[in-house]
């Protein structure tokens, strides 16, 4: 029992490290990855455009919602 809980809260632990160390260092980072991905995906879909985030903290990468549609989230940065 003592083996199992030791091995999740391990796993847990890694996992928090891959989340919080895999972003971007700052927003100016993140911004311009948005927007250099935002060049290249726009030859693929059109009315792409980024936004700033900022109760998450991050940059997203969306397309235009058509019609009165809602826009659709194409990449998150997260820093």
């Amino acid at each position: 029992m003592k083996l199992t809980i030791a091995f999740i809260s391990l796993i847990a632990l890694i996992l928090g490290f891959l989340y919080f160390f895999n972003g971007y260092k700052s927003a100016f980072e993140a911004d311009q990855q948005c927007h250099y991905e935002m060049r290249l995906k726009s030859l693929e879909l059109d009315g792409l455009a980024c936004d700033h985030d900022l109760e998450t903290n991050q940059w997203l990468l969306y397309q235009n919602g058509i019609n009165g549609q809602p826009a659709q989230v194409v990449e998150r940065y997260r820093y």
